[in-house]
């Protein structure tokens, strides 16, 4: 009897299906350490427990890019060993900030799944919850990937294709609780602007870049407990070990800082491409563009949509050609909602 793991392949999923994930993970302020280490991580929120207390909460959050990481890695052994690519993201939700101490786990549902016409591959369509020790959800997401099918001569399932979101709304999204930035230090913060300051189109230049080391990609995908074979293994993808999607999004996040670094906590994901693969040596660079504000009810608090985009050093505020397909330097389109103070 084999004992490894040979991964799910397309054939292997069936709506209804529910993944329970290996192994839980709890978090500590090591984990904070490491992903600040990696990323040019500065929000306030999520560096100082002193700022995190004056905005009303008990202690200073696990970044919500390293929560999410924490709980997507633990189910690339069940949804994306065998995957060609992750497609996209939808319907994502924070719904509880992750403290130190907090140990997470992950469970998927399948809700979709639909052959390619080239019988070789199929697209697989997962609602993935985070969890805590207490079994309250912290977060949860769709998010649709291409798996491999092992057996060709499998006979195609019956296609379901789920109907998600476009876009969630203000009522869609989970405050923390307690959170208040009535009295927000916007000198700790680092930057003057609030909510009010941005306008609907308005588009923000990052302005840095930072390339792409292939040891630290791969330390952080270790961190996430990602085994995604395309990530470490060249015999599997000889052109390069493909970078970790997640990677360029925490990357972006970071140098999203220069021009939003009061949008302090990530509360919606909306949607998101992996545009082109990114690779070792590349650089990246991000630009944004205010899609849409909203009031939120809570003291002092607003929320920003944004649009983020991660480009291998292209040009800012260009994102599709002639042919309204990407162009060929973006990484990343990410449309999220944060929370910024008023």
């Amino acid at each position: 009897m084999a004992k490894t793991n040979p991964g799910r392949f397309f054939e292997d999923y069936a709506v209804g299906q529910v993944l329970h994930h290996a192994v839980p993970r709890t978090v500590t302020t090591g984990e904070r350490a490491l992903y600040h280490a990696l990323y040019p991580a500065r929000h306030a929120l999520y560096s100082s427990d002193a700022f995190a207390q004056a905005s009303g909460l008990p202690q200073s959050p696990v970044d919500d890019l390293a929560a999410f990481h924490v709980v997507f890695g633990k189910t690339v052994p069940d949804v994306s060993l065998n995957a060609v690519a992750n497609l996209g993201y939808a319907e994502g939700r924070w719904l509880k900030p992750v403290y130190p101490g907090d140990t997470l786990r992950s469970v998927s549902e399948v809700i979709g799944v639909k052959q390619n016409s080239n019988g070789k591959t199929g697209v697989v369509w997962v609602r993935t919850k985070g969890l805590n020790q207490r079994d309250e959800v912290v977060l949860d997401y769709v998010r649709w990937v291409m798996v491999r099918k092992s057996n060709l001569d499998t006979p195609a399932p019956d296609t379901v294709v789920p109907d998600l979101k476009q876009a969630l709304s203000i009522d869609d999204l989970v405050i923390p609780q307690g959170l208040d930035f009535s009295d927000y230090d916007f000198a700790l913060a680092g930057e003057p602007h609030r909510w009010g300051d941005y306008e609907v189109g308005e588009t923000i230049d990052h302005v840095d870049g930072v390339t792409v080391e292939e040891a630290e990609h791969m330390l952080a995908t270790r961190l996430w407990q990602n085994t995604a074979k395309v990530h470490f293994d060249l015999t599997f993808r000889p052109e390069g070990r493909l970078i970790y999607g997640g990677h360029v999004i925490s990357m972006a996040r970071a140098l999203s800082f220069n021009g939003l670094a009061n949008a302090q906590m990530i509360v919606g994901l909306n949607g998101g491409a992996h545009a082109n693969p990114c690779f070792a040596e590349d650089t990246i660079k991000a630009w944004s563009e205010v899609l849409d504000k909203a009031e939120t009810g809570v003291p002092g608090v607003g929320a920003l949509r944004l649009r983020l985009v991660a480009t291998k050093g292209g040009a800012p505020f260009e994102l599709r050609g002639p042919d309204g397909k990407y162009k060929a330097d973006v990484l990343l389109d990410l449309d999220y909602w944060a929370l910024m103070p008023i």
